[in-house]
């Protein structure tokens, strides 16, 4: 079997979802090249390994160089002072679309997020040509990415699939995952499918397994061909017997973003 692409480059591939993509996108590429700001741990034999900061511009720009693809999880994983996250989230995602640019890479698949979208109501029901409402900082550095991104696209012809990931874990931990998880495994084919579709342009596509509850509409992004084959629902019976009813008039409850709507400041902790 032909596989689709030479060399992909992952950033953030120490994290979590990172360490499960560099499993399920394997046999997309040949050489999958691995980026994160710490050591990565196992390196095996199709795999290259680039440890740097996002923020460094020379650095973030060469590791771009020869790839075919960029699967873009890094910058800051969750609310954090404005400092780190304009320059992890933002400065970095520049780079990497700096370096897409003067390197020829015509795809990136970009780990966006809920939280780009969190003060909407559920009841809302959203698509893709919804505003964004960010909940948090780190919510306003996704939707500056796939503001970012649509330029580049429309500028430069490079394509991006925003994946506004919700809740994406081994299982659901609380009864807000009964509607927003994201199996591995869900995720894994999600960006597959990113990477693969015959046309990308500039996608936003949400995240989610085939959950019973389905808050959002997804159609806006059915060129891409992804299906989710998991559900929360055989993890109902179990995870609500552990877990209290939430408060329905609470904007957590009520809110896309869960507790993120009310998180305060990150730089007033300081």
């Amino acid at each position: 079997m032909t596989t689709p692409y030479g060399t992909i480059l992952i950033t953030g591939a120490a994290g979590n979802l990172g360490t499960e993509l560099r499993r399920g996108l394997a046999p997309l590429a040949k050489t999958l090249r691995l980026a994160d700001r710490v050591e990565i741990a196992d390196v095996k034999a199709n795999e290259e390994a680039m440890i740097f900061d996002l923020g460094d511009e020379a650095a973030t720009i060469a590791a771009t160089k020869g790839v075919d693809a960029i699967v873009h999880m890094g910058g800051a994983p969750m609310e954090r002072p404005w400092q780190d996250i304009l320059d992890s989230s933002i400065r970095g995602s520049y780079h990497i679309y700096e370096g897409a640019r003067q390197h020829g890479v015509k795809r990136i698949a970009y780990a966006s997020s809920v939280h780009a979208i969190g003060y909407h109501s559920l009841t809302d029901h959203i698509d893709a040509d919804t505003p964004t409402r960010p909940d948090t900082l780190y919510g306003v550095s996704k939707c500056f990415v796939e503001s970012l991104s649509r330029l580049y696209w429309d500028k430069f012809g490079i394509e991006t699939a925003c994946v506004r990931i919700f809740s994406s874990f081994p299982e659901p931990a609380d009864r807000r995952h009964l509607w927003s998880w994201l199996s591995f495994e869900d995720m894994i084919r999600l960006f597959s499918a990113a990477l693969t579709a015959p046309h990308v342009g500039h996608t936003i596509l949400f995240g989610m397994s085939d959950n019973k509850v389905k808050p959002v509409d997804n159609t806006k992004a059915g060129h891409l061909g992804f299906h989710p084959q998991d559900s929360s629902e055989p993890y109902r019976a179990a995870l609500e017997a552990r877990t209290p009813v939430a408060d329905p008039m609470a904007r957590a409850t009520q809110c896309y973003g869960g507790a993120f709507v009310d998180f305060p400041h990150p730089d007033d902790a300081q």
